[in-house]
């Protein structure tokens, strides 16, 4: 009997950032977006560089709604933006830690690239039938 295709549970998409600078200008970051099914209402962002990747972990509505109008109170906040140079549609992703704040954009056919893949996947309002409940409240509780 033939065995049944896998699956595919995440979507992995490599996008180049680009750090802003007091100075004005823009420093590469090379990254990747994670999405898993998993845990479908987030989203990983992982900045590679220096000693090691950093992580950070947010929602994934908040991305989508941040290609329109700036979107986000907290750590994490999302807004459309233009690059200085083509007025290329561009992705400001702002992030604020007790450790500093960074400014970060993205080229916005990456974000969507990665948006589409993801809602594919995981179509926007079915997240709760992805979720393991049981396995949740079992490590909330341990």
């Amino acid at each position: 009997m033939p065995s049944l295709p896998h699956r595919k549970t995440e979507v992995d998409v490599d996008v180049s950032l680009r750090l802003r600078t007091a100075g004005g200008s823009a420093v590469p970051v090379p990254a990747s977006l994670h999405y898993g099914a998993d845990d479908p209402y987030a989203i990983h962002a992982v900045f590679h560089g220096g000693d090691a990747d950093v992580e950070w972990v947010f929602a994934r509505d908040l991305l989508r709604e941040g290609l329109v109008r700036p979107s986000g109170a907290g750590d994490v906040q999302v807004q459309p933006c233009q690059d200085g140079l083509g007025g290329l549609p561009r992705v400001l992703l702002r992030l604020s830690s007790p450790d500093g704040n960074a400014e970060l954009e993205a080229d916005e056919a990456d974000v969507r690239r990665f948006l589409r893949r993801a809602d594919a996947l995981v179509p926007p309002g079915s997240e709760t039938r992805h979720l393991d409940l049981d396995e949740l409240v079992s490590r909330l509780v341990s």
